[in-house]
């Protein structure tokens, strides 16, 4: 993992099309701005993981349903 310091107003660049703004701090708390092309997808982890989560139980029972359905025509 790479550690940065940064102050408020500095930023922190990703390849060509991705910057990470510091924008405040306030006690224990920083607010971020991220400035990314509309095709990238941001959330916060939390939100990703319940995502990821969501997509495998969707696919986990898309595969229950074919294998009953698969199983009905014989």
């Amino acid at each position: 993992m790479l550690v940065l310091s940064r102050k408020i107003n500095e930023a922190i660049q990703i390849g060509a099309d991705i910057e990470v703004k510091v924008i405040a701090v306030e006690g224990d708390q920083v607010k971020i701005g991220i400035d990314a092309p509309k095709h990238i997808d941001i959330h916060r982890k939390e939100i990703y993981l319940t995502i990821q989560e969501e997509n495998n139980r969707a696919a986990a029972l898309s595969s229950d349903v074919i294998s009953a359905l698969s199983s009905q025509k014989k």
